[in-house]
């Protein structure tokens, strides 16, 4: 038996290849999007207020500076967990709360320090922010991004 290989046999090693590596990766395609939709999402969390929160997110260009999950600015801390970074995760008052009181106190005015624009929102914008901010911390990110810093 002959060590080489004939064309006929070069093209049936590429194009059978082809075909394997076109099937795996429509396979993990389709549960990649199955796993996205049914499991890593909190849909039945997904409120009016939330939405609206993320529309106060937009409105005001919050990704400009900040990361959320991962996507974003690096100027100024991820978002994506600061609720359960702040310990108030369970509790949608104190978690509208600590958003106001942490919001509200900025600019620090501090020279040489980066600071936060103050946005003078609504007490309805700061409790559908903080909202939209409890939901985003309860996607199943897998541990990204791995922030642990508070």
């Amino acid at each position: 038996m002959s060590d080489i290989m004939t064309k006929s046999m070069a093209r049936n090693v590429f194009y059978g290849g082809s075909l394997f590596f076109i099937a795996i990766f429509g396979v993990l395609t389709v549960h990649s999007h199955l796993y996205a939709r049914n499991t890593s999402t909190d849909k039945a969390g997904l409120t009016d207020s939330v939405a609206s929160g993320k529309h106060v997110w937009e409105k005001h260009a919050c990704i400009n500076c900040h990361t959320l999950l991962g996507e974003g600015a690096y100027f100024a801390p991820e978002l994506g967990n600061i609720m359960a970074r702040w310990g108030v995760q369970d509790d949608p008052e104190a978690a509208t709360e600590s958003l106001k009181t942490w919001m509200d106190a900025m600019p620090t005015g501090i020279e040489g320090r980066r600071q936060m624009p103050q946005f003078n929102l609504s007490d309805k914008e700061y409790e559908d922010l903080a909202n939209f901010l409890l939901w985003t911390g309860r996607i199943d990110t897998q541990g990204w991004p791995p922030n642990d810093a508070g």
